[in-house]
């Protein structure tokens, strides 16, 4: 639901029918960005900066500022920021539903930026409270309405935090509502290891990848053959390639090329998160997967001319 008085940006595909829910990651994001290596030993200086972010949260804040008539987020924080995290999601026009861990507090990432190697960064993650959601944490009740379930693939990395997705996916399919979800991190993904992660996401429709994701998963050096291999364990596979735009495949066969659209890079941080955002709004409006992707590079240029992985507030 968008907050009171938000004016939200529009793709021209229209309004979705009905919610998104997206349950992932709300973290608190140091950015720091510097320009040319780190000196090691002593001050490297920086243009630093605390935002919100998570890549579930930033999915869902896209989502909202795209189009999406009523966007939902479900994630786990600690007592230190929950109403920071709340209003800044209400801001976006996305309706927050927090838990509140106990014990732990809301995660943390330093996001180190190279603004002298286009914008590429660093992170370095304390996950806190973020993986901590479990299947206590779910009720079928969270679907109604819903059109739509997406899942950060941080929800993959913790035990917990596993136990809650096999519920979530189970209930999403008894009531048939579409699961789609963005393996988010190689370094994460090899620890997991590949074929558990496969397992996982199995009943998953919509898998989002990164090239290196893709690649990974696949064991095949080039993505065009990767998201084909993954097209034929996911019905539709989108694989974004950044400065590359994107790839759609299905059923075993690249269907499209989507170019990206040319932007100034400041800060590469979340560019995927508002591909994924502005795609599942446009897809949520009925449109093809190719047009919902050229949408998703929309946004991802947008992403990347501003600091931070959020789009701006829209109240």
């Amino acid at each position: 639901m968008r907050s009171e008085g938000a004016d939200a940006e529009v793709s021209e595909v229209g309004s979705s029918p009905g919610a998104l829910l997206v349950v992932g990651d709300v973290v608190t994001d140091i950015v720091a960005r510097h320009r040319g290596p780190l000196a090691a030993g002593t001050d490297t200086v920086s243009a630093i900066r605390t935002l919100p972010g998570g890549a579930g949260a930033n999915v869902a804040c896209w989502a909202a500022h795209w189009g999406g008539s009523e966007v939902r987020m479900l994630g786990r924080v600690g007592a230190d920021a929950v109403a920071w995290h709340e209003r800044e999601l209400a801001a976006c026009g996305v309706r927050p539903r927090l838990v509140v861990d106990p014990e732990a507090p809301t995660g943390t990432v330093i996001c180190l930026v190279d603004t002298a190697a286009v914008a590429e960064r660093t992170f370095l993650t304390d996950s806190g409270a973020a993986v901590r959601l479990d299947p206590g944490d779910w009720s079928d009740a969270l679907l109604d309405g819903v059109a739509r379930l997406h899942l950060s693939g941080y929800l993959l990395f913790s035990a917990p935090s596993r136990a809650f997705v096999e519920v979530a996916l189970a209930s999403a399919r008894a009531r048939g509502v579409p699961v789609s979800l963005d393996p988010a991190s190689v370094g994460f993904l090899r620890k997991l290891g590949i074929d558990r992660f496969l397992a996982l996401v199995e009943g998953v429709d919509v898998l989002l990848p990164s090239r290196d994701e893709a690649c990974l998963l696949t064991g095949l050096p080039d993505v065009e053959d990767a998201a084909a291999k993954l097209s034929r364990q996911v019905p539709l596979v989108v694989a974004k390639q950044g400065a590359d735009g994107a790839l759609v495949a299905r059923g075993g066969t690249v269907t499209a090329r989507v170019p990206a659209v040319p932007a100034t890079p400041v800060d590469t941080t979340g560019a995927g998160d508002a591909f994924t955002g502005a795609f599942l709004a446009t897809l949520l409006t009925g449109a093809e997967p190719e047009d919902a992707a050229r949408e998703g590079c929309r946004a991802g240029a947008k992403s990347i001319e501003r600091v931070g992985g959020r789009p701006p507030a829209s109240g």
